[in-house]
């Protein structure tokens, strides 16, 4: 039982310490309309931020295959 709180303790320092990168970039400003997509760049944020201080730049690319002729 000991392990699972500890790999609990580890998660919320996670979801702290993306949720500070996402206030970093300032996703947390009051904009007026925000979009779902917004809300999943903010999630998104939160779970992959910490990955940007350990080095880790995660990156995804959106190549859409062009139509054949």
């Amino acid at each position: 039982m000991r392990a699972g709180s500890i790999g609990g303790i580890i998660v919320v320092i996670w979801l702290v310490l993306g949720a500070i990168a996402a206030f970093e970039r300032g996703y947390f400003k009051d904009t007026g309309d925000t979009s779902c997509a917004e809300a999943g760049t903010v999630m998104v944020t939160v779970v992959a931020g910490p990955l940007n201080w350990l080095g880790v730049n995660p990156k995804i690319t959106c190549d859409i295959p062009e139509p054949s002729k």
